[in-house]
């Protein structure tokens, strides 16, 4: 039978996969036949590990670390990608949260904090996504094909109080999604959105561990009452990278247990 998910060795970018969703979507990546997969991450010593778990499984990895919010660096990621493996042809824009080197102050309110409070937020979660998505389209326009898959939040859909500057980034990177894919799907280059809710990230299972009743009450808006597997969102990267969702593009698909219903 077909293998609708096989990758046919095209080459995958990850952003921050030393760990939690990034981690799981370049493993499955490199298990569906990628040609290689760039593990980037803040820390090199994560994407090392990461790169050497899909080693031993006989992929093919190069680990890089790159801080995604400096374009410089980014350019570079890629350049050393091509040398390597001949191309990049799908970006996972995964690299988000509150970035490589959050301030103290930046999960205070932000009618209490100010410009260099906000762009801890604003840096990574839209302006590397721009970062990223502008270095690698130049070659998937010369080789008429690509893919980008950038994780969003529930929060840039249904909105969260106390993460407004958070949830205005991730909706800035959803609307630039939406426009890429617009202004790119004449050289059958797809961009989508996958946003997700709750998942058992390092940072999550660190602030719910001997918890039960704060768990408890996070999961009350939930369908499904669990907490979300970093396999569950890898499960739909993997998709909208394969050429099983060839005819999707501009789309955000929320994987979040039922957190909120898309229309």
């Amino acid at each position: 039978m077909k293998n609708i998910l096989d990758l046919k060795g095209r080459v995958a970018l990850v952003t921050g996969a030393g760990q939690g969703v990034g981690r799981q979507a370049a493993l499955h990546l490199a298990g569906h036949n990628a040609g290689g997969v760039i593990v980037n991450d803040f820390v090199q010593e994560r994407a090392e590990a990461v790169a050497e778990e899909i080693r031993k499984e006989g992929g093919k990895a190069l680990p890089y670390r790159c801080d995604v919010t400096k374009l410089d660096q980014v350019k570079a990621m890629v350049a050393a990608g091509v040398e390597t493996f001949g191309s990049v042809d799908i970006l996972v824009n995964n690299a988000g949260n509150s970035g490589a080197e959050p301030t103290p102050d930046a999960r205070k309110p932000f009618w209490e904090t100010g410009p260099d409070d906000w762009n801890t937020f604003i840096n990574v979660n839209f302006y590397g996504v721009i970062n990223c998505t502008s270095a690698v389209v130049p070659g998937m326009i010369q080789r008429k094909q690509g893919r980008v898959v950038t994780v969003i939040s529930d929060a840039g859909r249904w909105g969260d109080a106390g993460l407004e500057i958070y949830a205005g980034a991730k909706a800035g990177a959803a609307g630039f999604m939406r426009a890429c894919a617009r202004g790119l799907g004449r050289y059958n280059i797809a961009a989508n959105c996958i946003s997700i809710a709750m998942t058992a990230t390092p940072a999550i299972r660190n602030r719910l561990e001997g918890d039960p009743e704060l768990l408890k009450r996070m999961l009350a808006n939930y369908v499904v009452r669990r907490v979300g597997e970093p396999e569950d969102i890898a499960n739909m990267i993997l998709f909208l990278s394969s050429d099983a969702a060839s005819w999707i593009t501009g789309q955000t698909y929320p994987v979040n247990g039922g957190f909120t219903f898309a229309l």
